[in-house]
């Protein structure tokens, strides 16, 4: 028997085993997948969606470009891109439950004959190389175990010539916004949680996985590491979120 401790990765503010992670986090969006549009409102008081209108823009749909959405859970990034043109859309998402979600918006918006939907781990994607022109992670790749897997297998399946973005909470920059932001985080947001979706530790550990994100500058790095070029950051409400771009060139 090895004397080595089994590798660990971060589960909000808790080190675990990393090959417990994704069951966790998987957990956490099955109990939260029937609340998760409203109680992504209540956690950003509205302003994802002027994020993901703003992210839906800088993803520049086309009628000939194909874009794959990765944690695309619900569906917002997919459907806001085929409402503004957008070619075909890969809807893809480990979770079953959150994806069934995105599913059922599709039937009810008429979209299913323009989005198709994977089950799929995001750190090891069942598509060919140079697939997509396109590919965008909202609100997901804080909750993947190896973040650098996931950025490689984006540029992996990317065409050359195209694009990945990545939505994510980030860094606050504004000084000011900062114990406010940590009061709604850690306080606000658990007690909401428990009231709307009767769950209080799953928005816990959101709050916490936020903390634990790589900051804006870090996760430029590793984009550049993983061998997208041209990486760009933009902070949206002060850095509270952040939109991450870069090419497969």
């Amino acid at each position: 028997m090895s004397d080595n401790p089994a590798p660990e990765t971060d589960f909000g503010f808790r080190r675990v085993p990393r090959a417990e992670k994704a069951g966790m986090v998987r957990a956490v969006f099955e109990s939260v997948a029937p609340k998760y549009d409203l109680m992504n409102d209540i956690m950003s008081l509205g302003l994802h969606r002027v994020w993901k209108r703003i992210f839906v823009g800088d993803l520049d749909p086309r009628p000939h470009r194909t874009l794959l959405d990765l944690a695309g859970g619900t569906g917002d990034i997919a459907f806001g891109w085929l409402g503004h043109g957008g070619g075909k859309a890969v809807l893809s998402d480990i979770n079953a439950a959150m994806l069934g979600v995105g599913r059922d918006r599709a039937l009810n918006k008429g979209l299913v004959g323009d989005v198709s939907f994977l089950v799929a781990d995001a750190e090891k994607l069942p598509l060919p190389d140079r697939c997509v022109d396109r590919v965008s992670m909202a609100f997901g790749l804080r909750n993947c175990t190896d973040k650098d897997a996931v950025l490689s297998e984006a540029r992996r399946v990317l065409k050359p010539g195209g694009r990945f973005l990545c939505l994510e909470f980030s860094k606050v920059q504004v000084a000011a916004l900062r114990p406010i932001y940590d009061a709604w985080s850690f306080q606000a947001l658990p007690r909401i949680g428990q009231m709307v979706a009767g769950d209080a530790d799953s928005y816990q550990y959101l709050a916490e996985s936020i903390r634990t994100f790589p900051d804006q500058e870090r996760l430029a790095a590793m984009m550049r590491s993983a061998g997208l070029s041209r990486v760009t950051v933009r902070n949206l409400s002060g850095g509270i979120a952040a939109i991450h771009a870069g090419w497969r060139l």
